[in-house]
């Protein structure tokens, strides 16, 4: 049996967890988020805890059984805490400023570069430097933050770019001076 999938989940008097025809629904006091269970996996929902269980032991329900169990734990986190990442850019000159829907971002491009922020991220900016990027869906948290670090990624001789905070770059020593 799946580890990871035995464990119960467990929730808060505040969060409510509904499923109807394979769709599991979260409600929490940030919001709402639903997913679609996969096949063979169902939901055993308790006063305050959530177990899930599986058909059969074949190798696809197995593995659905432990994905089933963490996409709804992080539903449950959202919905409750929410999700955060924080990315720092470092660089003479290099900045960020929101601007409404979109975040513009100066990286030493001829032109700023501006990025559209999608439906349910909030995202935030200290002191030009820091952006805070914010939601209760862990995976599209997760997809701004790396769209926002591609659109500069940190280079390994002076670490100029957009990093995560707390990342660690392999610097590379630059050319040395002929003998």
């Amino acid at each position: 049996m799946s580890r990871i999938g035995k464990k119960p989940v467990t929730f808060a008097k505040n969060v409510k967890i509904s499923q109807n025809a394979g769709i599991v629904k979260v409600e929490g006091p940030k919001g709402i988020l639903s997913s679609k269970l996969p096949e063979g996996i169902k939901l055993v929902i308790g006063a305050d805890n959530l177990v899930i269980e599986r058909k059969s032991d074949e190798r696809i329900d197995r593995s659905y059984h432990g994905l089933a169990r963490t996409l709804i734990a992080n539903m449950v986190t959202g919905v409750s805490a929410g999700f955060a990442k924080s990315l720092e850019i470092s660089g003479v000159g290099y900045r960020a400023e929101l601007a409404g829907n979109s975040l513009k971002l100066a990286l030493g491009f001829s032109s700023p570069v501006q990025y559209t922020i999608p439906k349910g991220i909030d995202v935030k900016v200290d002191k030009q430097t820091t952006i805070n990027v914010s939601g209760i869906d862990k995976q599209l948290v997760g997809r701004v933050a790396a769209e926002i670090r591609a659109l500069k990624k940190p280079e390994p001789y002076k670490g100029k770019g957009i990093k995560y905070v707390g990342e660690y770059i392999k610097r590379k020593a630059g050319k040395s001076a002929g003998a």
